[in-house]
């Protein structure tokens, strides 16, 4: 929630089509807005194929087979050793569905959503009916670091809102629509997980749960067979409305920053017929589809839950930015202090989120969790706000972005080390590319020089 206030200030303040690139373009300037970019199309791609998994697991349980029967065994490492075609085939249709048209997507979108409303409310009311409430005993099996790492696994299922900020440029009152939209939909999302997951475990222990099919095989292990395939098909529906929205949003962050030449601006083409970002589409498809082909459903959430977490602390970052510098009228030991601010709240966070996972004791927040309050005290108190809101602005500035920066690290921090050595190949191919051609290409660059 403390994200959406965030993004919502942007949205309303800054109604564009590329979303967080766009955000960060205006006010951290161009490498940042390129490593945020090359982090949205991992974002975009990782949950995809992540997505796309899914759907095969419950096509599987439908026609009752277990949620692994159609994917191919191979000798790979086990996080790449089950290949799965089917996943290739339902995000190039869905790809391709939003090509033809968008509102052809839209019209599918809302009959799916009207269908798995139905099946969502069958499933929690069913589960409070059957569940046995001594599933819930331990209620934390894992304990707290248990809750954090299953946080960052989950924070996916949230991170949806930001598709409506991708559409900012496209609304007709972005002042009334986007708010409404980003904290109407974070709201209902929070309600109906938590009712869901509890329903979940109240039908099976969470000691057998099926982690690709859960809710398909919760309602068999219960002897209600019949409403496996009814979950099943409701879950298949929820999960094409993903597919299909994730492809309304890849396309049009990827022609958002192809416009600025940083990444060839042949991927920004629109299709004069349809209207839709036809090579846009199509490429972040491919990838995705590539992914989803020999990737398991733990390995994408990782990486995905890395990415929106980075992204969103860039965001937040952004946001103090925005709100205490003003080109001509902050001065230059104000934008010092700013700076230094900034650096002392991430590097606490840091701290914080390092010590949480290296050590049992308390002395390190006793360190740590102070030096974030006065940084962020000393951000309030010596640095003024140079610029305010005009429509919708996030409240209590610097403490919600601050706060939202240190949440977002501290759950960084809970993400396995061989998933940041991905992340990390990731962003050093990245900021290769960067440096030998986006740098050059840019549209800033070419202007420049042109000027020049």
């Amino acid at each position: 929630m403390l994200s959406v206030f965030c993004f919502t200030e942007f949205a309303v303040e800054i109604p564009v089509a590329g979303g967080s690139f766009a955000y960060f373009r205006v006010e951290l300037g161009d490498l940042a807005a390129f490593i945020a970019a090359g982090n949205i199309i991992f974002e975009s791609v990782f949950g995809g194929a992540m997505v796309a998994r899914s759907w095969t697991s419950y096509f599987a349980t439908l026609l009752n087979h277990s949620p692994d029967d159609f994917c191919v065994h191979t000798n790979l490492p086990s996080d790449f050793n089950l290949l799965d075609p089917i996943a290739v085939v339902v995000i190039l249709l869905a790809s391709l569905t939003h090509h033809l048209s968008t509102r052809l997507t839209s019209q599918l979108n809302w009959i799916s959503t009207a269908l798995n409303t139905i099946i969502i409310l069958f499933i929690i009311t069913a589960g409070f009916i059957k569940g046995n409430p001594s599933n819930l005993s331990p209620f934390l099996p894992y304990a707290v670091m248990g809750v954090f790492r299953a946080t960052v696994v989950i924070y996916f299922a949230y991170g949806g809102f930001d598709v409506i900020t991708t559409m900012a440029e496209e609304t007709k009152n972005p002042s009334k629509d986007i708010p409404l939209g980003l904290l109407g939909s974070m709201s209902g999302v929070t309600v109906i997980y938590c009712l869901m997951a509890l329903a979940l475990v109240l039908m099976q222990s969470y000691t057998v749960l099926d982690v690709n099919a859960a809710y398909s095989l919760a309602f068999q292990s219960i002897g209600w067979k019949w409403a496996k395939y009814v979950v099943a098909l409701g879950s298949l529906k929820g999960i094409t409305t993903v597919l299909l929205v994730g492809a309304v949003k890849r396309g049009r962050y990827l022609t958002h920053i192809a416009r600025t030449h940083v990444i060839p601006p042949w991927f920004g083409l629109v299709s004069m017929k349809t209207g839709t970002p036809v090579n846009g589409t199509a490429f972040m498809a491919i990838a995705s589809a590539s992914l989803a082909f020999f990737s398991r459903l733990d390995v994408l959430s990782k990486l995905r839950a890395i990415s929106v977490l980075f992204i969103y602390t860039l965001l937040f970052v952004a946001l103090l930015v925005r709100r205490h510098y003003l080109t001509g009228k902050t001065s230059a030991s104000q934008a010092f202090l700013l700076t230094t601010f900034i650096v002392v709240i991430i590097c606490s966070s840091i701290g914080t989120s390092a010590y949480w996972g290296l050590s049992s004791g308390s002395i390190g927040y006793c360190i740590m969790v102070p030096i974030w309050f006065l940084a962020t005290a000393g951000l309030a108190v010596f640095v003024p706000q140079c610029r305010e809101a005009k429509v919708w602005g996030a409240p209590m500035v610097p403490w919600v972005p601050s706060l939202s920066i240190f949440i977002n690290v501290f759950l960084m921090g809970s993400v396995d080390y061989e998933s940041f050595i991905r992340f990390g190949v990731c962003t050093i191919v990245m900021l290769v590319y960067y440096a030998f051609f986006g740098l050059h290409a840019s549209f800033d660059a070419v202007y420049c020089v042109g000027d020049n």
